[in-house]
């Protein structure tokens, strides 16, 4: 049986090569500005604190926001 998970935020556990979901969605916010990204286009992520980010550039924010 398939579960429908369109328009639904996922919950995933970030690892250093990929990720894994522990519940069902499309898509996840990014921790930085909140937008969506899309499961499919998901690239960059911090596996210390369990983050994902829209961009790299965003990912680079975070990282300097959080040593300060």
């Amino acid at each position: 049986m398939l579960i429908a998970s369109s328009n639904r935020l996922a919950r995933l556990h970030y690892g250093p090569n990929g990720f894994r979901v522990l519940a069902p969605g499309d898509h996840v916010l990014c921790a930085v500005s909140g937008v969506p990204i899309a499961l499919e286009e998901l690239r960059y992520w911090s596996v210390a604190r369990q983050e994902p980010y829209a961009t790299a550039a965003l990912s680079v924010q975070a990282a300097l926001d959080h040593k300060a």
